[in-house]
């Protein structure tokens, strides 16, 4: 299988878990999704808005934007972290701005070439060597957004447990490969 094939199936995936997980989310009384948890974001709101605003702000960074901010961002500040900073307040903008965004994502993989998985990609960072620019391959950065997304997606899985949620999605590849398989 072809590298960008690989890169492709992999943010299907993210994507597919997504869904399932703002799914489960929007079954939650505004209590549970705010409920304060000593581990991700520090709430399932914040973990989902968090990873939300990674994925527009890698990207745009894709894109060519080298100091990305999600829509209601404050310059200077980390993207994503406060309620409502990043102008999202209620699962329903989340979801149909997350819409919005895969389908950004969707066009954007579909035009990946494997020539284009070496090139530099600069991004101001918003964590280690914060606001100086860095640069990474396109592989990597498309990479870090899947790897980020299922570890915080294992948190936000986490925090479900803790609140005693029964009937959590399977997130994992497999379940969606074999979902696949049988239709």
């Amino acid at each position: 299988m072809e590298s960008v094939t690989l890169v492709r199936r992999l943010h299907q995936h993210r994507q597919w878990v997504n869904r399932k997980l703002i799914a489960v989310v929007e079954t939650l009384t505004p209590l549970q999704l705010h409920r304060t948890f000593e581990i991700g974001q520090g709430t399932i709101w914040r973990s989902l808005t968090h990873l939300y605003a990674a994925e527009y702000l890698w990207l745009d960074a894709l894109l060519g934007n080298e100091d990305p901010l999600t829509p209601g961002d404050v310059p200077g500040r980390l993207p994503g972290n406060q309620e409502g900073e990043n102008g999202l307040t209620t699962l329903s903008e989340l979801r149909t701005e997350w819409d919005r965004l895969d389908g950004r994502w969707q066009q954007y993989l579909s035009q990946l070439t494997s020539e284009s998985l070496d090139q530099p990609v600069v991004k101001k960072s918003t964590s280690s060597g914060s606001g100086r620019p860095q640069t990474t391959t396109r592989a990597d950065v498309l990479l870090h957004v899947c790897t980020h997304a299922q570890y915080t997606v294992a948190q936000v899985m986490n925090m479900l447990r803790h609140s005693g949620f029964t009937g959590l999605p399977d997130p994992m590849l497999i379940t969606l490969a074999r979902a696949e398989f049988r239709d």
